[in-house]
């Protein structure tokens, strides 16, 4: 495949994922405190986790591996922070969280799946056979500044993380209100967070597949701590009104 072919794919995948976007304004994906049983057949919420986040590693791998002479120090650095990432997602999270006995519909697991099989082909794919990072690419500023916000990002997801696992003992299945620290500003510091950490992840890499990464998180997790925040003001009459969902002051 020429970078032409690839490129068009990649434009035609961020064009879907403002599909997914406006789509999910109006349809609240159906997992975590929104899952429902009217969405078909579940597994357990955890194992949900490690069967759709894993493919992305897998594949990503089987791509740096199978065509290792063509990298470098710099590539197997930002596959390794890609992979930072999905090693806490995959196999640490959800075996933090208290979700015993709470349930993930099937549909969400196999779409994330397919959403992970493709991201982890783009990037592979791109690290395989497009990839030209000299060493001195890490002294620029596209490293410098995208790996400063990447662990920005990381310590406001992991930090906001563990302020909502904190919040139940474990067998507590309940919600309350997170309070403190970005809590008070908004609902969703950890997915605020995210954001942060994969726009991060684009400067860094600065490359389409990395971008496209990005485009899709924000498709998903701008609808997600929409329908959060509304979900809080709904159950919880004294929730802060001052509160945004996402960005502090302003959505």
């Amino acid at each position: 495949m020429n970078y032409e072919t690839y490129s068009n794919i990649m434009y035609g995948w961020m064009a879907i994922a403002v599909a997914v976007f406006f789509l999910l304004l109006k349809i609240t994906a159906p997992y975590g405190r929104h899952a429902s049983s009217k969405w078909g057949p579940q597994i357990s919420n955890r194992m949900g986790w490690i069967i759709m986040e894993a493919p992305v590693m897998i594949l990503l791998l089987y791509f740096v591996s199978r065509y290792s002479q063509n990298q470098n120090a710099v590539t197997y650095t930002l596959v390794a922070a890609f992979m930072f990432h999905y090693i806490n997602r995959t196999f640490i999270f959800p075996f933090r969280i208290h979700t015993k006995g709470k349930k993930m519909p099937l549909i969400i697991v196999g779409s994330g799946i397919c959403f992970n099989l493709v991201n982890g082909f783009s990037l592979g794919y791109y690290f395989a056979h497009f990839a030209d990072y000299g060493n001195q690419y890490f002294y620029s500023m596209n490293f410098i500044a995208g790996a400063i916000l990447f662990v920005t990002g990381i310590f406001i997801n992991w930090k906001a993380d563990n302020i909502l696992i904190g919040l139940r003992k474990p067998g507590d299945t309940g919600y309350t209100i997170p309070t403190g620290w970005l809590f008070n500003f908004i609902s969703c510091p950890n997915l605020f967070g995210e954001i942060i950490e994969w726009t991060g992840y684009a400067i860094m890499c600065w490359n389409l597949p990395a971008v496209s990464f990005l485009v899709w998180t924000a498709a998903n997790l701008i609808p997600r701590a929409l329908s959060h925040h509304k979900w809080y003001k709904e159950k919880f009459k004294n929730y802060p009104g001052e509160r945004k969902a996402l960005f502090p002051f302003t959505l």
